[in-house]
């Protein structure tokens, strides 16, 4: 089986799971469009989590954010 699924095929059980899914989804994009609030730049928003992650548990040394 490969990764990319089929176009034919919906990932919801029913149309009604579906369109309440696209209905939620639309309005999620539409508030983000219409949203006014200033953008913060990528490298500062990074550097906000790099912060947050530093100050967690060394648990999962393996994981990186760096990629």
């Amino acid at each position: 089986m490969n990764g990319t699924p089929s176009s034919t095929t919906s990932e919801f059980e029913t149309t009604e799971a579906a369109e309440t899914y696209d209905h939620w989804f639309r309005a999620k994009a539409l508030a983000s469009l219409n949203d006014d609030r200033p953008a913060h730049p990528h490298e500062t928003v990074m550097a906000q989590l790099r912060k947050i992650v530093a100050a967690q548990p060394d648990d999962h040394a393996a994981d990186s954010m760096e990629g």
